[in-house]
């Protein structure tokens, strides 16, 4: 297993979200859909934050988008004092549907071949893909976490 691009936590997850981790850990993006105001749910949860319905249909995405906006870490702070300097990002998330947007998702964007080269390669509307990030705590359980790198 490759070490993380930058540090993980432990996620914490529960019965509206179990599904995403799930998902993810199996390379894809899955997240809840709304049919009735067409539009997905992020984070994931049951209840719709748009018409506050119940949410029972979950959708594969792409698991690509487009940088919305971004800023470039110098030096972090915990457990990312060393990590710097790093991109954190707001990701439009390609949705697969036509006429439904994505959710837009705070991220990291990493670059797999060269991570020092990412801070000058940005720009907003930059295309980006999905990586998932992995790894092991101490206690031997898998981490992991959506990033995204640049297409």
């Amino acid at each position: 297993m490759n070490p993380p691009f930058l540090p993980l936590a432990d996620i914490e997850t529960n019965h509206e979200n179990q599904r995403f981790w799930d998902s993810l850990r199996d390379g894809r993006i899955e997240l809840p859909f709304c049919g009735a105001c067409n539009s997905f749910a992020w984070y994931p949860r049951a209840i719709c934050p748009g018409c506050h319905v119940e949410i029972a249909e979950w959708r594969i995405l792409p698991g690509t988008g487009s940088v919305y906006s971004y800023t470039v870490v110098a030096k972090g702070t915990g457990r990312w004092k060393d990590a710097g300097p790093y991109v954190t990002a707001y990701v439009q998330l390609d949705s697969g549907i036509a006429h439904v947007e994505g959710p837009r998702v705070l991220t990291n964007i990493v670059d797999t071949a060269a991570p020092a080269n990412v801070q000058q390669k940005i720009k907003i509307d930059s295309r980006v893909h999905m990586v998932v990030d992995r790894d092991v705590n101490k206690d031997g359980v898998e981490r992991v976490l959506l990033r995204f790198a640049l297409a």
